[in-house]
């Protein structure tokens, strides 16, 4: 009878217990909560190691068939953001250790997400001599690039994702742009740099028609709707689409006055859906508040409804209320809300940045814009607003496109193909499956 392969997934600020959309919790808790519960329906056993941030949380919990998540006491258990948690990684890997002897686990293979999980995998890697894979989310020097003087990210970062590239035997890039980031940027051998695309739940988001979700949500049946998902945070440039938007209506207004004198605001709606607290708070939110007062200062306050965070069986009612989702960051890893909208059936409109410029195929499933662009993605709208046949042309394609590349069991199945070589090619046949030796904590030098 074939033995269980045993992953250890290290995940040090999120974790999928996670509420979304709050802070320091996104894309990564998607992806880790995701992968897992498909690596187990394939067979795996995967043990997610992340940190205890409550007093409440219980060492153990049985999240999915196949899945636990492991919550490790690394110093107080209280929510710390994750730019300060650098300084607890030693603590993290000892805490990962005492468990292993603990709970008798023994791994096959350890796999990493962002950086400094990373140095906990690579750590790993060398003391219990099982093979690391790691997946960075985002890379300090991309993150750097794009954000200068407001990058808080610690000062150790780019020094040890130069370790972890050097030292772990596969690196999973999102998107051709990352790939190319970690070999030109961070001198990764390229026969390590495996691409593997990120995923969206296409049972949890899918098309729900665009009476039936604006019914449900309380907006006008008639109007050209855009809505935009996602955080609230100065680099994801909401700011952007409001300019953007507030183009739009100056643009309509013009031409219908031109042709009738008069243009009825309430054909425009702009849904903006993200925060920290379900009701749309500014003092909870600061971006919020920046973005009520540039839509006051453009006339558009009107046109602009704040929704605030919702979770994410409550998204595919947004999405399907728009006729257009919009995401316009500097610059994005990979991005997983362009996906969902897509599984919605929604055509988007992105930034031709990073992941989304993979994701979105230009005049087929959406359009790409430069970012920080306001007047390229307002004459984007208006071409979706004067077509509606081809928008909604787009939003099938989206769907299909979803449905045919970006699923998570295909993500799990090319995950489990990377181990599995992984695997066969560093040891011998029958020693696959094997689990790998516990040393000493402090081994003698």
């Amino acid at each position: 009878m074939k033995r269980v392969i045993r992953i250890a997934f290290l995940s040090e600020h999120a974790s999928p217990l996670a509420l979304l959309g709050s802070q320091d919790a996104g894309g990564q808790n998607v992806y880790v909560d995701e992968l897992s519960r498909q690596l187990g329906r394939l067979g795996y056993a995967v043990d997610i190691f992340t940190r205890r941030d409550s007093g409440a949380s219980p060492e153990v919990v049985a999240w999915a068939p196949g899945v636990r998540v492991i919550n490790l006491a690394a110093d107080p258990p209280i929510f710390v953001p994750k730019d300060e948690l650098w300084p607890l990684m030693p603590t993290f890997l000892e805490a990962l250790l005492s468990f292993m002897v603990r709970d008798g686990a023994r791994y096959d293979l350890v796999h990493g997400n962002f950086w400094m999980s990373g140095w906990v995998a690579a750590q790993l890697r060398r003391r219990i001599r099982i093979p690391a894979v790691q997946i960075f989310h985002a890379t300090g020097k991309t993150k750097q690039r794009h954000q200068g003087p407001n990058d808080s990210s610690p000062a150790g970062r780019i020094a040890a994702e130069l370790a972890i590239v050097r030292d772990v035997d596969r690196l999973i890039a999102q998107c051709p742009s990352e790939r190319d980031e970690l070999i030109d940027d961070y001198g990764a051998d390229p026969h390590k740099v495996v691409l593997i695309p990120s995923a969206v739940n296409t049972e949890r988001f899918y098309p729900v028609p665009c009476e039936q979700a604006r019914r449900r949500i309380g907006l006008d049946a008639d109007a050209f709707v855009v809505v935009y998902v996602g955080r609230m945070l100065p680099r994801k440039d909401v700011r952007n689409l409001v300019r953007a938007f507030a183009l739009l209506v100056q643009r309509l207004e013009t031409e219908h006055g031109q042709l009738s004198g008069v243009f009825d605001r309430r054909s425009l709606q702009l849904l903006l859906v993200g925060g920290e607290t379900s009701d749309a708070n500014p003092i909870a939110t600061p971006e919020i508040g920046v973005l009520q007062d540039l839509a006051a200062q453009l006339g558009i306050a009107d046109r602009v409804r704040f929704i605030g965070k919702r979770q994410p069986d409550e998204l595919r009612f947004f999405y399907g209320a728009g006729d257009v989702a919009v995401t316009t960051p500097w610059y994005e890893p990979f991005g997983l809300t362009p996906l969902e909208a897509m599984a919605c059936g929604r055509p988007v409109i992105g930034s031709a940045v990073g992941g989304i410029a993979f994701t979105v195929q230009d005049g087929l499933t959406g359009l790409l814009v430069p970012p920080a662009d306001p007047a390229a993605l307002a004459l984007a709208l208006y071409q979706l607003r004067m077509n509606p046949e081809v928008c909604a042309h787009m939003g099938l394609a989206a769907r299909q496109r979803a449905e045919q590349e970006f699923t998570w069991a295909i993500v799990a199945r090319r995950t489990a193909a990377l181990y599995q070589s992984l695997l066969a090619s560093q040891l011998p046949r029958s020693e696959i499956g094997r689990p790998g030796r516990l040393v000493p904590l402090h081994p003698e030098p």
